[in-house]
């Protein structure tokens, strides 16, 4: 007769430990690997919201141009924070860029304000409403790489977007002096950031060339060396308005004086 049965149960009652207990209760371990992945995806997951948080606004930003946005746009996000750095200034403004037709039936809502464009490209393809427009004489097409077709000092305010960064330094000699002079108090520039901003085919066909974003810096060589100063009064204004209201442009701003 077997006294095994017997032996086993001693031990057990004793206290003892039971031989092979991993055979009686197995567990099951993780992969050493997956505790690694785990570990890499956590880290990954932190620097990511970290990134996100310190450049999230920059990013904003360039994903706006990326889809196709424009500094004509940018406009109508800037006009409550110029007109409290102008004024009785906005009451008689010029617009002079790509879909100035755009701008000038925005601006034409505001109260007490006259507004005009000029489109320096084609107008192939304008709807009824800009054709009327230029049937009334208020937007014009004109080649800004010549003469504007206006007298000095015909409007209070020159607004322009999206039209110098398609002109070689030759032909901003030319059309900077006439901006300043067909104004009376001033005009702005908006002018996209280098390297942030993609154009479509379609686009680059009706400009003709691309567009040179150039950095702030190189503006501001170009204002001194044309003899056209910056409007610091406007600027302050301009940016103790928009800092009120946490507003960032995306796009380069630079207000500039008249001639005299």
């Amino acid at each position: 007769m077997s006294r095994r049965p017997s032996g086993l149960s001693r031990r057990l009652g004793d206290g003892a430990p039971v031989p092979f207990t991993g055979s009686l209760h197995p567990k099951s371990r993780p992969s050493p690997f997956l505790s690694i992945g785990l570990v890499l995806l956590g880290a990954f997951l932190i620097i990511g919201y970290l990134y996100n948080s310190a450049s999230g606004r920059d990013s904003f930003h360039t994903l706006r141009f990326q889809v196709g946005s424009s500094c004509t746009s940018e406009i109508f996000q800037a006009l409550p924070y110029l007109k409290n750095a102008y004024g009785d200034s906005m009451r008689k403004i010029l617009h002079v860029g790509p879909d100035t037709c755009t701008v000038v039936s925005r601006l034409l809502r505001e109260d007490d304000t006259e507004a005009w464009g000029v489109e320096p490209y084609d107008l192939d393809d304008a709807d009824a409403k800009c054709n009327s427009l230029v049937r009334k004489g208020i937007v014009r097409v004109s080649d800004i790489k010549f003469p504007l077709p206006y007298r000095s000092k015909s409007f209070s305010l020159v607004i322009v977007s999206d039209a110098l960064d398609y002109l070689s330094p030759k032909y901003l000699n030319k059309t900077l002096p006439e901006l300043a002079r067909v104004s009376s108090h001033g005009f702005i520039i908006f002018s996209g950031y280098p390297g942030q901003r993609t154009f479509k085919v379609d686009e680059l066909s009706k400009f003709g060339r691309p567009a040179k974003l150039r950095s702030a810096t190189w503006w501001i060589r170009f204002f001194v060396q044309s003899k056209i100063e910056e409007n610091e009064d406007a600027i302050k204004k301009f940016e103790l308005a928009a800092a009120k209201k946490h507003y960032q442009s995306g796009c380069q701003i630079f207000h500039l004086k008249s001639f005299i």
